[in-house]
């Protein structure tokens, strides 16, 4: 029993001279931190660009002043955002044309971010 205890002593003094020297690194854990962090900035930016072109369609249906730096700023952006959906429709009312074409932006902008968060976490092979 003595060696049993002696043993098991010598093994944790040798775990901890290990965990302390820390050549024992947890590729995984860091590879899943990375894979975490790379599908959360892409989440975060598809979710700021919907929210530009969101923005954008507020402001127009509101009836902002368009010579404000804020509005000018988001339109500006918002015109860059909505690549092609920009004239997909062309109703008579341009605050309808506005509401529908960058709307519809605005939801391609958050499926393509979601579906792409999703295959980098699963070619990354994350957890979480």
């Amino acid at each position: 029993m003595a060696e049993h205890a002696e043993g098991s002593e010598n093994e944790l003094a040798e775990t901890k001279t290990h965990a302390k020297s820390g050549s024992d690194v947890d590729w995984r854990k860091i590879k899943d931190t990375g894979v975490g962090l790379l599908a959360g900035i892409v989440r975060w930016v598809g979710l700021i660009f919907a929210v530009i072109l969101v923005l954008h369609v507020i402001f127009t249906v509101g009836g902002a002043n368009p010579d404000n730096g804020i509005v000018s700023w988001v339109r500006g952006w918002a015109d860059s955002l909505a690549i092609g959906f920009k004239d997909l429709f062309e109703p008579n009312d341009a605050k309808l044309r506005v509401l529908v074409n960058y709307g519809i932006a605005a939801l391609f902008w958050l499926i393509v971010s979601s579906i792409v968060t999703r295959i980098i976490r699963r070619v990354g092979g994350a957890t979480s």
